[in-house]
């Protein structure tokens, strides 16, 4: 008789490592130690990246809104009485900061799956957070 020796399978504790190009703009990029890096992190979302990204880089208060105030900024335009069928907003907790936005691969990540969005090696995250000047 022969033993058949089972193929391992992956533990649940064993995570895919992602690694991706990561883009700093406006005051991330001098916030950052450069403005262009890979970073490779555990999981393969979004949400992976930024909480690991975030534990590393002291950037929360750059990109990540706290409260539903933080993510809009006033403006001239009357908002509309009726928002259109297909308008989505990233759910409470999920949200940047008015004028910072995140990008994967050139796309925000609202036009996406928000912060669900999944991330393979080598796509670029692109944070954004422009400058601000008045006159």
């Amino acid at each position: 008789m022969s033993s058949v020796t089972p193929e391992p399978t992956e533990s649940p504790d064993e995570r895919a490592v992602t690694t991706v190009e990561v883009r700093g703009t406006g005051r991330l990029y001098d916030a950052l130690p450069t403005s262009r890096f890979e970073f490779s992190f555990e999981g393969t979302t979004l949400r992976e990246f930024l909480d690991a990204f975030l534990d590393e880089y002291d950037v929360a208060d750059l990109l990540i809104a706290e409260t539903p105030e933080d993510a809009v900024a006033p403006g001239w335009a009357p908002a509309p009485e009726t928002l259109p069928a297909d308008f989505r907003a990233n759910p409470e907790g999920e949200r940047t900061r008015r004028y910072a936005r995140i990008c994967v691969n050139g796309r925000f990540n609202e036009q996406l799956d928000g912060f669900d969005t999944e991330l393979s090696d080598g796509d670029r995250v692109a944070l954004m957070y422009p400058f601000m000047f008045c006159c």
